[in-house]
This record gives C-alpha cells, sequence and structure tokens, in this order.
C-alpha cells in the first residue's frame, strides 16, 4: 500500500516538475494567455443553449445562468492567478493562509445551510478545520504527498468541499430531527438521560443521511464516470494505472476528512441545542 502511494505520488511529482512554469512577467505570456481563453469563452455556447432552451421554456432562468457563469468565469480567473503567486512563493505560510481562506468560506456557506443552528458558522469552520487537518496531516506523515502548495491547496480543496457539504447536511438535518421528535427527547431527558443520550438516535441519523452520498461515490467510483483527480491525470500524460492510485488516495481521504468534520460537528451542536439544565433551548427550534 505504501509503495502504491509513493508510487503515485512520484508520477505526480514528475508531471508537474515536466510542466512549463509560466511567469505573468514573462514576454508574450499575456498574449499567450488571451489567446488560451478563446477555448472557454467558445465553450460558452453551450451556455446560450441552455438560456435559450431556458427562454422558450419560460423557466426565468436567464440571468441566474448568465449570472453564475460571468462569476465562476471571474472567480476561477482570480484564483488562477493567486495559486500562481503562491505557487512561486514556495513558502509554508501562503499555504496554511489559502488553506485557512478555504476553510472560512466553506464554514459560513455550510453555516448558512445550517442557518437555524446558533453560531452555526464557527461550528462548521471548527469542525472543517480539524477534520481535513487531521487528514492532512496523516496524509502528509505517511509521504502520500510532500508538503508544498503544488499538492497541499488542490488536496485540502477537495477535503474542505467536500467537509463542507457533509457537516452542512449533518447540522441542518440534526436540528430538524430534534425539532421533529422533541417529545422524545425530553421524556429521554426526564428519565435522565444527557443531551448526547437523548438524542444519540437523531444524531446517527443526520450522520447516515450526510455520509450516505460520500459512501455511495466511493462505491460507484469510476463506473459511472471517471474522478477529477483521475481525468485530470489522464489529461496531463498518465496512464490510467497511474491515475488509479492516485484517485485511490483521493476517494480515502474524502472518506476520512468527511466522517470526522461530520461526527465532530454533532458534537459542538450539543452546547447550542440545550441548556446549562440539559433543557431543550426553545430558541433554537422556533421557525
Amino acid at each position: 500500500m505504501m509503495m502504491m502511494m509513493e508510487h503515485a505520488s512520484s508520477v505526480l511529482l514528475e508531471m508537474v516538475t515536466a510542466a512549463r512554469q509560466v511567469d505573468p512577467g514573462e514576454p508574450g505570456f499575456w498574449r499567450e494567455f488571451l489567446v488560451g481563453m478563446l477555448k472557454p469563452l467558445a465553450a460558452t455556447a453551450v451556455v446560450a443553449m441552455a438560456v435559450a432552451l431556458s427562454f422558450t421554456q419560460r423557466l426565468a432562468l436567464e440571468g441566474e445562468m448568465l449570472y453564475a457563469i460571468a462569476r465562476s468565469f471571474l472567480q476561477l480567473s482570480v484564483i488562477g492567478f493567486v495559486l500562481q503567486f503562491i505557487f512561486t512563493q514556495k513558502n509554508v505560510l501562503w499555504i496554511l493562509l489559502a488553506y485557512l481562506f478555504m476553510v472560512t468560506v466553506a464554514g459560513i456557506t455550510a453555516g448558512q445551510r445550517a442557518k437555524q443552528v446558533p453560531r452555526g458558522k464557527y461550528i462548521a469552520c471548527a469542525s472543517i478545520l480539524v477534520g481535513t487537518s487531521i487528514t492532512m496531516f496523516l496524509l502528509v506523515v505517511l509521504q502520500v504527498f510532500p508538503f508544498t502548495p503544488r499538492y497541499i491547496i488542490p488536496v485540502a480543496g477537495m477535503m474542505v468541499g467536500n467537509a463542507m457539504t457533509v457537516t452542512g447536511v449533518t447540522m441542518k438535518k440534526l436540528r430538524e430531527d430534534v425539532k421533529i421528535q422533541r417529545n422524545l427527547v425530553e421524556t429521554a431527558l426526564a428519565l435522565g438521560a444527557t443531551p448526547r443520550q437523548a438524542t444519540l438516535q437523531q444524531v446517527k441519523r443526520s450522520l447516515v443521511i450526510a455520509l450516505s452520498p460520500v459512501i455511495d461515490n466511493a462505491k460507484t467510483v469510476g463506473l459511472i464516470a471517471l474522478p477529477g483527480a483521475m481525468t485530470g491525470l489522464i489529461m496531463g500524460g498518465a496512464s490510467p494505472l497511474e491515475a488509479i492510485q492516485l484517485q485511490i488516495v483521493v476517494m480515502n481521504m474524502l472518506m476520512g476528512a468527511s466522517t470526522v468534520s461530520s461526527i465532530l460537528s454533532t458534537y459542538l451542536c450539543w452546547p447550542a441545542f440545550f441548556t446549562k439544565a440539559f433543557q431543550l433551548n426553545e430558541k433554537v427550534f422556533v421557525d
């Protein structure tokens, strides 16, 4: 297993080393960049088709579609230059800043999904930070990836994005289930159960619902569609056998980070759901 991971890492390292390093200060850089952007612009033709269909079907989604595409175009362009800058710095501080920025945005997004959970954004940030950092630490210690921007930032981004979705769903479903089964929870509390014991059934259900897509994705990976990491390696020149090695690592790390983050979020939700007297907080369960 270790040999497989080291080989996948070495393959990726060779591809990165062989890749042409571009510098915005080089002569002709901006001309090449603008010429290269013609293909993404040409790909907007399929968006025009979607907009036309929305108009003919009177879905009223044309404006939202155009806004979403324009925003993604701008965001990715800016991120490309930011990553280019970070990669050339080769400084650990920039890696940490980029990672914390991703965690912050993910925590805010997950908190908005579970906006009725008090301090939901902070709970989500803490859960995502702990889950992804533990997973990343293990990957670095096991020498699966070296601690460099070109590895850590993309890998961390995949883990943070996945943990964001799972954590948001977990918190939202946990609150909803506790509210629906409020009588059962209050009865358990009256019989002397702790908040954890009283909500154990709801916690399990919320975790199962949140983690099911991650598990299903792992079960069907490669059978329905080729995953992003594997596709990127193949398009970059790696053989399919080399690409699957890295993709296995990616699936494992997504499973680990998502599970830790979602479970931790349930523990952090209890202080928000209950008072110091171990009673349900009335304000939390009022829509």
